[in-house]
């Protein structure tokens, strides 16, 4: 059964305008009034809330979006353009990574978003599967954007040699792996989920290195050398990924530490796969 989809308003043109991006997302939105949410929020909600609603000061769009998270829920809010409200936006970013919408080109990326972290099953699917760029290790992604590194040998018919090639199935469930040395295995990604959630590796989407989550100064000066090489300003950056410039520079300069999907789509803007990045050279 899918999760609830409310959508927290009481202006029409926003209900419409999320209403049909969260709809070609896969979900059904119910129209909930900002003063109601408290009593219809449960947890595994998908909670759209509208920043524009005339209920909402400071105070109360953070009360509302953290009471929404507090109970389990993926939260999106959706700031209106020019508001005072921006003063807390940092705040709202690390309640809501990757999810705070503040113009019109945000609502059907943040919509589709919100429906693959709908999608319960996803932590057991692989997103991404390949050899790590340190040595004896393969590195996964899974579907919620968590991540983990799998030492070699991953399997007892594992040899050490070189992988020849990696091929997911069509559910991603699964993933065959071929040696240079022409020995065949599967890896399942619930096993590699079971890592991940067991402390072994970065747990949530954190990034994750050797056997924990990457330091955060050296994440943030890696980013920055790769967009200074690429010739990108930190304000193009933001243009091209949709995330807001001040928490590019809180990235940067090592006070806050990505979600794997947000580091991505940093990289992705760069030029560089995600992969380099995490790289420690």
């Amino acid at each position: 059964m899918p999760p609830s989809s409310l959508l927290v308003t009481d202006r029409p043109t926003f209900e419409q305008t999320w209403r049909n991006a969260l709809s070609q997302a896969g979900l059904t939105p119910k129209l909930v009034h900002p003063e109601a949410l408290g009593t219809a929020v449960s947890k595994g909600d998908v909670v759209v809330i509208d920043g524009g609603s005339e209920v909402f000061d400071e105070d109360e769009l953070l009360a509302t979006a953290g009471l929404a998270r507090a109970v389990g829920s993926t939260v999106a809010v959706a700031l209106p353009v020019d508001s005072s409200l921006n003063a807390i936006e940092d705040v709202l970013s690390d309640v809501c990574p990757g999810l705070v919408s503040r113009t019109a080109a945000d609502v059907e990326r943040i919509a589709l978003a919100l429906g693959r972290r709908s999608d319960a099953e996803r932590a057991r699917r692989f997103e991404y599967l390949t050899v790590s760029p340190r040595p004896n290790e393969l590195l996964a992604i899974l579907g919620d954007g968590s991540s983990a590194l799998l030492k070699r040998p991953i399997d007892k018919g594992d040899d050490g040699s070189e992988v020849a090639s990696i091929s997911l199935a069509d559910d991603a469930r699964t993933a065959a792996l071929t040696l240079a040395s022409g020995v065949e295995f599967v890896v399942r990604a619930d096993h590699v989920a079971s890592r991940a959630s067991s402390g072994i590796t970065g747990v949530n989407g954190s990034v994750s290195g050797s056997g924990g989550v990457v330091d955060g100064a050296k994440l943030g000066a890696k980013l920055r050398a790769l967009r200074l090489a690429a010739g990108l300003t930190q304000a193009e950056l933001a243009r091209r990924t949709g995330i807001h410039r001040p928490n590019i520079a809180r990235v940067e300069a090592g006070r806050h530490t990505p979600s794997l999907e947000t580091l991505a789509r940093l990289a992705h803007a760069i030029g560089v796969p995600t992969t380099r990045v995490l790289a420690e050279e």
